[in-house]
């Protein structure tokens, strides 16, 4: 597991939160820069997928992280650029700083790293202070001099110090508490060039706890796009949906009381129709309950994780139901990692919509349709594949192989409502780009 390699200076300092009338971020694909080709997206989005899928065993509290949507902000004064990860499995805002090295893991991003020794408003956060207590990332140092930071994800660990900094989204100020990251060990690649991450979590970390807001949204664009167009992120004020459409509301599963586990965001889903054939699929398959102490199963949305994995009962249903609905019209996949696929010129016509049945009720108004365009992606010039996925893979281990991940590809053009004071998430149909 990956230490600090470096302690800032203990300078005493009061923890105080700036509330924000409401943030409105820009956020970017990782892809959406780089001239990559349909199969070099869709093999980077499936890689990230399965390691999210490959989760093992580590000695600190994991959060299931990969690297999607990019916010930019500025951080300190005089303000200095980052850019960060969006990721509702998690919960601590971070970015690399001054002195963090490759030596000790640190890896490469687009920016310069964040320097505290330049800034007029970085404080370090002392081992007594009020937020070194409130999430289980961080922890007194040994010789109680610092709050340290240790957190671990899917793709491995960092580790740093806790601070304050006044943090700049758009024309909105906030003074936060982050983690400034001295060490990692992060898979290559795992963050493609951000700074860090902005954590969404439950948790008390998280941007939105910080700002003591009840509610965020996210508007995510389609990433197969040629276009690079922007998708947004609302929190506080600026976070609704529009009077104009119709909107599908879910109310959240309550969060069991494990640290860890506290964090997700799980839903009530009992069912999938494909088509108009309902699956044939246990409705506990899909319940939140405890596989083995202290870890738990469920269903559960995620910003940061690519495609849709589904448990595997669920899995090998919707598998079956589309070889008998789509026949003789599939087509050998491109790539071992794919499973289902049509020519690209039939997927919009032949591909059925899934909907997702929320609640036991089974009524129109828990229902989610999600489109072909949002489970089925082109993976080169002339194939279109199923991107969803078995949570139980070879790799895979317990809780995370019985996990069904509602991911952000299935998520695109839906604008996302999290109600975190009325304990509901609203979906609703949209076009992302004109936001």
């Amino acid at each position: 597991m990956a230490r600090p390699l470096l302690w800032l200076a203990l300078l005493c300092a009061s923890l105080t939160f700036t509330a924000c009338a409401g943030i409105r971020l820009e956020l970017v694909h990782v892809d959406a820069r780089a001239n990559r080709t349909l199969a070099e997206r869709v093999r980077r989005a499936t890689e990230r997928t399965h390691r999210r899928l490959a989760l093992g065993e580590v000695t600190a509290p994991v959060h299931w992280v990969e690297t999607q949507y990019i916010a930019e902000y500025l951080i300190g004064d005089p303000p200095q650029r980052a850019e960060a990860i969006i990721d509702t499995g998690s919960n601590l805002i971070w970015t690399q700083c001054d002195g963090c090295r490759p030596a000790g893991g640190c890896f490469a991003q687009n920016l310069s790293l964040y320097d505290p020794s330049r800034s007029r408003t970085a404080q370090p956060v002392a081992c007594n202070g009020t937020a070194c207590a409130l999430g289980s990332e961080t922890q007194c140092t040994r010789d109680r001099s610092a709050c340290a930071v240790l957190t671990a994800y899917g793709a491995g660990a960092v580790a740093g110090v806790l601070g304050t900094e006044v943090f700049t989204f758009g024309s909105q100020n906030a003074s936060l508490v982050f983690g400034c990251v001295t060490a990692s060990r992060l898979t290559p690649g795992s963050l493609d060039g951000a700074s860090g991450i902005i954590g969404l979590g439950r948790g008390a970390l998280s941007l939105v706890s910080q700002l003591g807001d009840t509610k965020f949204s996210y508007c995510l664009t389609p990433y197969f796009s040629d276009a690079v167009k922007t998708s947004r992120l609302f929190v506080g004020a600026s976070a609704g949906l529009s009077s104009s459409a119709q909107a599908t509301s879910v109310p959240f599963v309550k969060n069991p009381s494990d640290d860890l586990f506290g964090t997700f965001y799980f839903l009530p889903l009992a069912g999938i129709t494909v088509g108009k054939a309902k699956l044939d699929i246990p409705a506990a398959a899909f319940d939140l309950r405890q596989v083995a102490p202290g870890k738990w199963a469920g269903t559960l949305i995620d910003s940061g994780s690519p495609f849709t994995s589904l448990v595997g009962v669920a899995y090998q249903a919707l598998r079956a139901e589309l070889v008998r609905q789509l026949g003789a019209s599939l087509v050998q996949p491109p790539a071992r990692s794919l499973d289902l696929c049509v020519a690209q010129g039939d997927a919009g016509k032949l591909v059925p919509p899934l909907v997702l049945h929320f609640g036991s009720g089974g009524s129109a108004s828990s229902d989610v349709v999600v489109p072909p365009e949002n489970y089925w992606a082109p993976v080169d010039d002339t194939t279109a594949c199923m991107v969803v996925f078995s949570s139980a893979r070879p790799n895979s281990t317990l809780p995370i192989n019985e996990t069904t991940i509602i991911g952000n590809y299935m998520q695109q053009n839906m604008h996302l409502l999290y109600d975190l004071g009325n304990g509901v998430l609203s979906f609703q149909p949209a076009d992302c780009s004109s936001m």
